[in-house]
């Protein structure tokens, strides 16, 4: 018997009834009168709230194009295309158009979602107005209002059963618990329960947007987006280049005007100095998350949002509830303890009460699964279902030798109606320190009331024990398994459920948590500040009885106190958690709420997918770095040229032609590539010292190897467009042998560091050189580059630049050179 029933993730009120009957209403019979409702809702008590607007199709548009680079590429573009560089103008804006429909398209499908999201189905309700019951919508239902609920109902507005009615609800939706619960008179019931049984009436009490199901509606459809802290280094790298671009540019163009530059030549300048701006990155981080995202489909995960993989690769506190990931959401019975008569006959009788009643749940169906199927069903006469308040069940059997009254419940709510002379607490103390749940099945025989004058459930006195029965939920196979490598990985794990935190407590050690776990409450959590929140969140192991608002402040206070959090859940009442945190992670047999707003679902319902995809975003990580040092030392190299040359007051040295190809051969195709290559396992440490390490050198030094070809060009032919044609093919030669450098094949060539024994990159640099050798020999391709055509000696002298810079750049690198000049060398003791 599930002891949750949706207790402790409701608010407390829904799982006792008040200390003191309030006073009856007068209108509890008759209803509201239709000039009640009038003023009702003219006050503003109606229940038409609408839903707010998660985000526009204007608001995305507007953020993905309206950006600052983007208005002045699109700036350029525009001038170039008017100026008849048709091929410079596509070059200039193609991959900053490519990146807005990117990002417009992931933006717009998770909207798409979250708009579908709503708990209610808005069905009919049926309301007593004037005295006469009639179907009304819920959107004309006021505050009072007196409602009407019948087997197959879904309540719609939040409120307080009154009368002798009785109504058995399936509070999953806002709970994830799908056993049934027993609300009668003095009850809250909240909109979003569906009326699985019985029948009864309810004032509405709370409305429209003050309703539980409306308020975990609208946090279900806002609108987040989380940012990985490989993305916001990236922004701020773009930002600071687009801050160099600036002020760059302005330079160059107060030199264009001063030297007399034409027009056109201006333009094509302010292109190539616009596109130092690595668009291409980001780009290539998209890729990158799609690969992830493919690998991940086919290991059990289906990622949502496409930054989740390399999110999953930060975290260190992984935040997750009991039912559907420590356990598999099925109880076994695991011992049948007879005290009172023979354990066949215990086990008979308990078949026959689980074959009887009409209230199943899981703990009946695991006794009928154990002790089934029985020989007869009993006939029965009178039944209490099973009510998380009560913690018991009973059945009155009128059927011969075995009629009686049968009660199956905890052994303390039992206790004072048992017969003496039975000592089982032992055995109940022994269970329950092993994590199991336990019930005490007892007999009485002859029928006696199990109801009072009010219609409320009453124990029977004078019960004989037939026996102790204990159940043990079912831990996923792979619970064990996965937890151990989260916790070797450094991750700290949070349990959080609406169970008692003893028993998720016992359930977490058998998964291997460890044996000292601090455990609390949401009651403990009520009256805390948001600080002594974060301090009891990063030290307790265990909650339980949490609610959906108390699972999303200890979210949001373990996110504010600097860790990277995880949360993983399957219901509504999960929503709001797994909004909070920087990843949420769904259940694929959750509901669709949840499934909506999470950014990873696992397939299949296994949360040992998630080691994969830890795995995955650590390859990204991997790649990257790879990825960033082609790109800044492309754009430094690029800056270092053009500075030279206006200092020198010589032409500029490129044309947006020359950078697309660069671009192309270099760091558009390669940095894919890379990405598909990379090789799981922990990032290095010193990521900033390393990337300058290698960035730094590499640039400075094929900065001079360019200006070293370029040059005599121009001061001794005179020849811009072969000079031009020299700085790109040398440029883009170094680039090529970069590639090489940036994933090495061995040792020699590993800039100092461990080679990765892979020889695609070096096959990949071949392949881009060859590429190159086809455009150069074609004609046809040369104009469109707008590439002259050099001879033998040409090729020869750029090769042996070229061969001299990569020998040169590589004793760098094994000398420490850079390093040593520097003094920056690791001088700590080993």
């Amino acid at each position: 018997m599930n002891d949750t029933n949706g207790a402790g993730v409701l608010p407390a009120s829904a799982a006792r009834p008040p200390a003191a009957a309030p006073a009856t209403p007068p209108f509890v019979t008759s209803g509201l009168t239709t000039a009640e409702v009038a003023l009702r809702r003219a006050q503003g008590q109606g229940n038409d709230a609408p839903l707010p607007e998660n985000q526009t199709y204007g608001q995305i548009l507007r953020r993905n194009l309206l950006t600052f680079l983007n208005s002045v590429l699109t700036m350029i573009g525009v001038a170039l295309l008017v100026l008849g560089r048709v091929n410079d103008a596509v070059s200039t804006v193609g991959i900053m158009a490519i990146n807005v429909l990117v990002g417009t398209v992931q933006e717009l499908y998770a909207k798409r979602k979250l708009d579908r999201i709503t708990l209610l189905t808005r069905p009919i309700a049926t309301v007593v107005r004037d005295g006469q019951e009639r179907p009304v919508a819920p959107g004309e239902l006021v505050t009072g209002d007196l409602l009407v609920a019948r087997a197959g109902d879904q309540l719609v507005v939040d409120g307080e059963i009154v009368g002798i009615g009785r109504l058995e609800l399936d509070e999953a939706l806002l709970t994830g618990e799908s056993d049934p619960v027993v609300k009668q008179a003095g009850d809250q019931v909240y909109a979003g329960s569906s009326c699985l049984a019985g029948g009864g009436r309810y004032i509405a009490t709370r409305v429209g947007a003050a309703s539980l199901a409306r308020q975990l509606t609208v946090g279900a459809r806002a609108f987040r987006q989380v940012r990985t802290p490989l993305q916001r280094e990236i922004d701020v790298i773009i930002r600071l280049l687009v801050l160099l671009v600036c002020q760059f540019g302005f330079l160059l163009g107060v030199a264009s005007r001063l030297q007399g530059i034409p027009l056109v030549e201006s333009v094509q300048i302010a292109a190539v100095v616009a596109g130092l701006v690595p668009n291409g990155l980001i780009l290539t981080i998209s890729a990158a998350y799609a690969l992830g995202a493919l690998r991940m489909a086919g290991k059990g995960a289906l990622v949502r949002q496409a930054n989740a993989v390399e999110s999953l690769s930060h975290i260190n506190v992984l935040c997750l509830d009991k039912t559907g990931t420590l356990t598999a959401n099925r109880l076994t019975l695991e011992v049948v303890q007879p005290l009172g008569a023979p354990e066949a006959e215990v086990r008979a009788l308990l078949g026959a009460y689980a074959a009887s009643t009409t209230n199943g749940n899981k703990t009946i169906a695991a006794i009928g699964a154990a002790c089934g199927p029985p020989d007869a069903v009993w006939r029965i006469t009178h039944d209490v279902p099973f009510s998380s308040a009560r913690q018991w069940s009973a059945l009155a059997v009128h059927d011969g030798v075995q009629g009686g009254i049968y009660v199956l419940g905890a052994p303390e709510r039992l206790q004072t109606a048992l017969v003496p002379g039975q000592d089982y607490q032992p055995c109940v103390d022994a269970w329950l320190a092993r994590g199991r749940r336990v019930l005490l099945f007892a007999y009485r025989a002859g029928l006696a009331p199990l109801y009072d004058a009010g219609n409320q459930p009453c124990l029977p006195d004078s019960l004989a024990p037939l026996g102790l029965v204990s159940f043990r939920d079912e831990l996923r196979p792979e619970a064990a398994a996965t937890l151990a490598g989260f916790a070797a990985a450094g991750v700290q794990l949070k349990v959080i459920s609406g169970d008692h935190p003893d028993t998720v407590a016992a359930l977490a050690r058998q998964a291997g948590l460890g044996p000292a776990l601090q455990t609390c409450t949401g009651a403990d959590l009520d009256g805390l500040t948001e600080n002594q929140i974060a301090r009891l969140a990063a030290e307790t192991t265990i909650f339980g009885r949490i609610t959906p608002a108390q699972k999303a402040r200890l979210v949001r206070a373990l996110r504010a106190s600097g860790r990277y959090v995880a949360m993983i859940g399957d219901g509504v009442n999960d929503v709001l958690a797994l909004k909070e945190a920087q990843v949420g992670v769904a259940m694929q047999s959750g509901s669709p709420a949840a499934r909506a707003v999470a950014d990873l679902i696992l397939l299949h319902d296994s949360f040992a997918a998630l080691l994969p995809a830890v795995r995955e975003g650590q390859r990204i990580l991997n790649g990257m770095t790879g990825i960033f040092r082609l790109f800044l030392t492309r754009i430094a190299a690029e800056m270092l040229v053009i500075l030279a040359v206006a200092v020198l007051a010589v032409p500029f040295p490129f044309v947006p032609t020359h950078i697309s190809l660069l671009t192309l051969l270099t760091v558009g195709l390669p940095t894919f590539a890379l990405a598909v290559w990379a090789k799981p396992g922990p990032p290095p440490g010193q990521a900033l010292r390393r990337l300058s390490r290698f960035v730094i050198p590499a640039a400075w030094t094929l900065a001079i190897a360019a200006l070293v070809v370029y040059l005599p060009y121009i001061f001794l032919h005179a020849a811009t467009p072969h000079a031009r044609t020299a700085l790109t093919v040398t440029t883009i030669l170094a680039g090529v042998l970069l590639i090489v450098f940036a994933a090495p094949p061995v040792r020699l060539l590993a800039c100092g560091e461990p080679a990765q024994r892979d020889w695609r990159p070096a096959a990949l640099a071949a392949m881009m050189l060859a590429a190159l050798a086809l455009i150069l020999r074609s004609a046809a391709w040369r104009g469109f580059f707008a590439l002259a055509a050099l001879g033998p000696g040409d090729y020869l002298w750029i090769t042996a630049v070229t061969g001299a810079w990569a020998a040169g750049l590589n004793a760098i690198w094994w000398t420490r050179a850079f390093e040593r000049f520097l003094n920056l060398e690791d001088k700590s003791p080993h």
